[in-house]
């Protein structure tokens, strides 16, 4: 299934303002249950990283997740809203299509086709190549770059990252696309 570039952009929108008015909504955290009390002080913190990755509105009905060691992923919170946040050092939240997405991605396989995600990462700065999707540090030739708080589009048609700057080295105040041309190529957008 293909979504239009203007259904594409309502969401953005949509996204964006919803996040902007949840910011200044109730930050109160929901009261904690038997269980959340019995997290250790550790998880705790793991927790509140997470929910810094998004509006509160969003991260404090979101599942909780840390990655193991070995890949797996440890769930520290369940939630109800179809969100999954993770802590830093990126912290994010996605939706059920950017999990999948994100999954594709660490397995070196292809992403879902027609499963168009939403991420926030309103936690910092991330650095990472914009060209490879792999690389861990930079080099002359993989243009790191550095982005603010952002939100991000993955899993869109091709077609539609072909309406954002697709440069190797972009101007990452403004919405760009993130490693183009490869599977993984996504629209970053800075919200800050």
């Amino acid at each position: 299934m293909s979504i239009s570039s203007s259904a594409i952009g309502s969401m953005i929108l949509v996204a964006i303002a919803f996040g902007q008015t949840a910011i200044a909504d109730d930050m109160t955290m929901p009261k904690a249950d038997a269980k959340a009390t019995a997290l250790s002080s550790a998880d705790k913190k793991l927790i509140e990283s997470a929910m810094q990755a998004a509006p509160r509105k969003v991260s404090r009905a979101a599942t909780i997740v840390v990655m193991n060691d070995d890949g797996t992923m440890r769930t520290l919170r369940e939630g109800a809203n179809g969100f999954t946040c993770m802590p830093a050092p990126n912290a994010m939240c996605l939706d059920k299509a950017a999990m999948q997405w994100l999954s594709a991605y660490l397995g070196h396989k292809p992403p879902p086709a027609g499963a168009v995600g939403f991420m926030y990462m309103l936690a910092g700065e991330i650095q990472a190549s914009n060209t490879d999707p792999y690389a861990e540090e930079p080099a002359p030739n993989n243009h790191w770059i550095k982005t603010g708080p952002h939100v991000m589009i993955v899993g869109a048609d091709p077609s539609f990252y072909d309406m954002y700057p697709k440069s190797a080295d972009p101007d990452t105040s403004v919405p760009y696309v993130m490693w183009a041309g490869t599977p993984y190529q996504h629209l970053m957008i800075p919200v800050k």
